[in-house]
């Protein structure tokens, strides 16, 4: 629905009095003419001819002024405003691109040490992914075609290896690239050449060429849309099913049937093969086993830009592995405990809450149910093998923290200290094999538990760091440190606050999260309590229950009696009906009634006020300080109003307090601005980065986007992303950074800090329980227990806001429980706000309305503007005569200038405001053509007076 406040009408009239005056002039030239002409027709035709047709242009000429500077003025802003990045700086970012992939790709198996291989050699590359690889993912995280990527093969050659392009050009002409689909569809095609297609010469000369081979398989995600569990069902949206090379239940994250069939046919050739697994989501891997010729295995996420250099790097020794698997590769993915709570699950009686989908179907509420609580990801398999559920041998293949390297370490423990709650040790790690390399100190706890008690695992990560590159030989000690109180849980149903208990604290050092390196007890003698009497030292107000209609009654996974329940538990959902109970209480814009939130206490704040300041009289003062209620009071309320509605890459002007507006960019892989088509490298995907475990390279990433962004002249970063992988099936899993909420706000702060130094704003996202992508916009009911949701969906968002200092936030599309989390006071306020202390700005994900955004509900509950760059039916506050609203909205503004002034926009000279270049231009235009008119009309009649005269003396 199109809306235009009353600034915007004033402006735009005053901008189209030139031509309203001369559309005035035309009508009154017409008049005359037709008064002081004897002839009328020869006036009428006059009037039509001339008249008509200046007042035709004129008219398209204050339409077009209209749009331009009214609801497309902040789209034009937007396409107009940014500047370049520097060749210098890009390639920096391209080098940067490149370390991170030399410590995130993961080596995973390297027997008889097939690895390295001599560089000048010979090497046969396997697999059609091989001339298709993985370099990021799909939607709004995905690479901008801007710039040149490094290929796979190319990495190789480029590492001095000799490649059999005998398979490079077979893979090519099979199929040159992958199959084209609708911008929001997927494709799961994996067009892998049948085993009969290769013919025997092919192999033949592969032999001939080298005794190694090089098989690559790669799985790609994105946004919009999770992997497929089921492939051989999925259909594009003709319902042509298109899926022939997967069996009924096989899913995409298993070998296909033609892959297999490479794989045998690769093996029963070659004695020597290295298999690369090119992709973000932790497959099944489990086939390697089977076969004794694949020696060696990487994992190689995507990979960015140029990221594929270190491929080659670190298959020819160049470069010593160090990456850390940032997720746990289970054997069969379909035994995991959310297996069967993932996916689509539509209510059957919620048929009154209709909604909108993206492409304009309707839709209806939907459910996920987070059944496995904290045990999530390793944590549920180091907990399930000491309570004896699973047999982790067979159950896991590679731990979670697990990686080689071409050398060999040994890691020592020092005596554990404590003093005021800090937990401190030293950790030496001695390179003992024969090549440079770094390794990682991960550090465990194991806390004390009782059956029945509150749930535990047995193993959590708490702290982490990598050392420098070490010499064989060469020792480096690492300080580790931590606080006593982050070992605490949370006791939902007992004190609804953190408890640490008493009892004794395993602390240990672990080459991964399953095997212990050494370990110590922690006593705690007595049970500390962090009520509201004793927060925690890290929360402003102590942390309570606050989400505990948001567990939905449902029954959770329990540690008690080894994990009695886990069938029950993890079952599929025995019903689609939405309990009345929980039913009474959900909300969309059908039921939405802000009339009925309205506060009868709260004042009508004051608007309009001349009190003399500006905003960047604000920048540095505290956010409590008294001085921001005098600027407030400037504000008028249409100000306001689209401050909250335009938020859509962008923070909007508000010219009653100088402030100017401010450009924001998608992230989380680069920095690109979707209006202009500038934008950065693409930098490895969040998961090769966590994969380094190196908070220093994840600060690095950050600094290189904010110089990127500085010199584009943005302001806002829309990133880092860092929900959970709860299931390796998530589509957004490549944006993501870890299942462990620590390894990934550790990094996710990091990054944050580095954008920082650039004065970017980085918008953590999406906030919060968003962690898998199918209903993600069609109120998507996210059941889960409160514990779950503190410690494990959280935990990463609070680091970043605790440890990163963010300043802004991009909440989610779902719900919690019934609440939609872009309008839950309890997450937005109560826990972001008041627990963590954050300030700063909250912004929506996509505003598209969905039959469930709106503004009226979400500036209320904490959610301050509105992800969308031109009018909609519900981005606008309603009822601005409601005092309660213009306190929601004079908050909102608070927090969003608080954040802007505090950023680059208000750095040296980048505030001077001022007229944009655009709208110079469009000025300088508008004088033009003014003038034209002028001298058009001038002409009009000086040639009709001279006819005229004429005519007349023929009379």
């Amino acid at each position: 629905m199109l809306q235009i406040n009353i600034d915007d009408v004033l402006k735009i009239v005053n901008l189209c009095v030139p031509y309203l005056i001369g559309l005035a002039v035309v009508a009154a030239a017409a008049v005359v003419a037709m008064v002081a002409c004897k002839n009328k027709k020869a006036a009428v035709k006059y009037l039509i001819r001339r008249q008509g047709l200046m007042a035709i242009l004129l008219a398209l000429v204050i339409v077009v002024n209209m749009i331009c500077w009214g609801p497309m003025s902040s789209l034009i802003s937007l396409a107009t405003g940014s500047g370049t990045i520097s060749e210098e700086t890009s390639n920096k970012a391209t080098e940067l691109c490149t370390e991170i992939a030399e410590e995130g790709i993961v080596l995973l198996k390297n027997e008889e040490n097939l690895l390295p291989l001599k560089a000048d050699s010979n090497l046969n590359v396997f697999g059609w992914a091989s001339t298709n690889p993985c370099y990021g993912g799909t939607g709004s995280g995905s690479l901008s075609d801007a710039y040149e990527t490094v290929s796979l093969l190319q990495g190789l050659e480029h590492a001095g290896f000799k490649l059999n392009t005998g398979l490079s050009d077979f893979y090519t002409a099979y199929r040159g690239d992958r199959p084209s689909v609708g911008m929001w569809e997927q494709d799961w095609t994996l067009p892998e050449p049948t085993k009969d297609s290769y013919g025997s010469g092919l192999i033949a000369d592969a032999k001939a060429f080298s005794d190694t081979a090089m098989i690559v398989i790669t799985r790609v995600g994105g946004e919009g849309a999770d992997l497929p569990t089921d492939v051989s069902a999925v259909t594009y949206t003709d319902n042509s099913t298109k899926y022939k090379d997967f069996e009924a239940g096989e899913h995409y994250l298993q070998l296909s049937r033609t892959e297999k069939d490479m794989v045998d046919l690769v093996c029963s050739n070659f004695d020597n093969v290295i298999l690369v697994y090119n992709g973000a989501n932790a497959m099944e891997l489990g086939f390697l086993k089977d076969y004794s010729q694949i020696k060696s295995a990487i994992w190689c996420p995507g990979t960015g830009q140029s990221g594929f250099e270190a491929l080659g790097e670190i298959v020819s020794g160049a470069v010593n592995p160090s990456g850390k698997t940032s997720d746990t590769f289970v054997t069969d993915l379909t035994a995991t405990p959310h297996y069967n709570n993932f996916g689509s699950f539509i209510y059957d009686n919620m048929n009154e809450f209709p909604g909108k989908a993206f492409k304009g179907e309707a839709t209806y509420p939907s459910f996920v149910n987070y059944v496995d609580g904290i045990y999530v990801g390793y944590r549920f398999y180091e907990t399930a093998a000491k309570e004896g559920l699973i047999d982790y041998g067979k159950t896991v293949l590679y731990p979670f923290g697990y990686g080689l390297s071409y050398t060999t370490f040994s890691q020592e423990m020092g005596a554990i200290s404590e003093s005021d709650g800090t937990i401190s040790f030293d950790v030496t790690v001695t390179n003992t094999g024969d090549k440079a390399g770094k390794d990682v100190v991960e550090v465990y706890y194991d806390p004390p538990y009782t059956n029945g008690g509150i749930e535990k695992a047995s193993a959590n990560l708490i702290a982490f760091d990598k050392t420098d590159a070490l010499e064989p030989g060469a020792s480096q000690t690492i300080k580790v440190s931590f606080q006593a109180e982050d070992m605490a849980s949370y006791d939902t149903g007992g004190k609804g606050s953190y408890v640490l208990e008493a009892g004794d604290y395993g602390i240990s050092i672990r080459t991964d999260s399953h095997n212990i390196i050494g370990e110590q007890k922690l006593a705690v003698s007595s049970a500390v309590v962090y009520d509201e009497a004793n927060p925690r030292s890290s929360d402003k107000t102590a942390a309570g229950n606050r989400f505990e209609e948001a567990d939905g009654g449902l029954n959770y996974l329990s540690r008690a009696d080894g994990f009695a329940n886990y069938k029950e538990a993890t079952a599929a959902p025995a019903s689609r009906t939405m309990p009345e109970k929980y039913k009474k209480t959900f909300l969309n814009n059908t039921n939405y009634d802000p009339a009925n939130y309205n506060k009868d206490t709260d004042v009508m704040p004051v608007t309009g006020a001349k009190n003399g300041l500006s905003l960047a009289e604000m920048r540095g003062l505290d956010y409590d300080d008294p001085q921001w209620e005098k600027l407030l009071d400037q504000l008028t309320v249409s100000e306001m109003d689209t401050m909250v509605a335009i938020g859509g890459y962008q923070t909007s002007v508000a010219k009653s307090v100088d402030k100017v507006g401010t450009v924001d960019c998608d992230g989380p892989a680069s920095i690109n601005n979707n209006f202009t088509g500038t934008g950065s490298i693409g930098f490895p995907s969040a998961v090769m980065i966590a994969c380094t475990w190196n908070r220093s390279i994840a600060e690095a990433f950050g600094e290189s986007i904010g110089k990127m962004a500085d010199e584009m002249k943005v302001s806002g970063w829309y990133a880092p992303a860092m929900n959970t992988h709860r299931s390796a099936f998530a589509g957004r899993n490549f944006e993501y950074y870890s299942e462990d909420g620590v390894l990934a706000g550790k990094m996710a702060a990091s990054a944050v800090i580095g954008a920082e130094q650039h004065g970017v704003y980085a918008y953590i996202k999406h906030f919060a329980l968003n962690d898998q992508e199918t209903n993600r916009n069609n109120m998507l009911c996210t059941w889960s227990d409160e514990q779950a949701i503190r410690e494990i969906y959280l935990k990463p968002f609070e680091i970043a806001v605790k440890e990163g200092g963010a300043k802004a936030v991009m909440s989610s599309f779902n719900y919690i429980g019934t609440e939609y989390a872009g309008a839950c006071n309890a997450l937005l306020n109560t826990v972001l706000r008041d627990e963590w202390g954050f300030r700063g700005f909250v912004l929506t994900d996509y505003f598209g309305g969905y039959g469930y955004q709106n503004a009226d509900q979400e500036v209320r509950n904490g959610n301050d503007s509105m992800l969308v760059a031109y009018d909609t039916e519900t981005n606008h506050v309603k009822d601005t005569s409601s005092a309660t609203s213009l306190q929601a909205m004079r908050r909102a503004c608070k927090n969003i200038m608080y954040t802007v002034v505090n950023s680059r926009a208000y750095e040296g000279d980048n505030a001077k405001g001022g007229l944009l270049a655009w709208q110079v231009t469009a000025i300088v235009i508008d004088v033009v053509l003014a003038a034209g008119f002028i001298a058009l009309e001038v002409r009009i009649m000086n040639v009709y007076k001279k006819k005229r005269e004429l005519q007349e003396g023929e009379e």
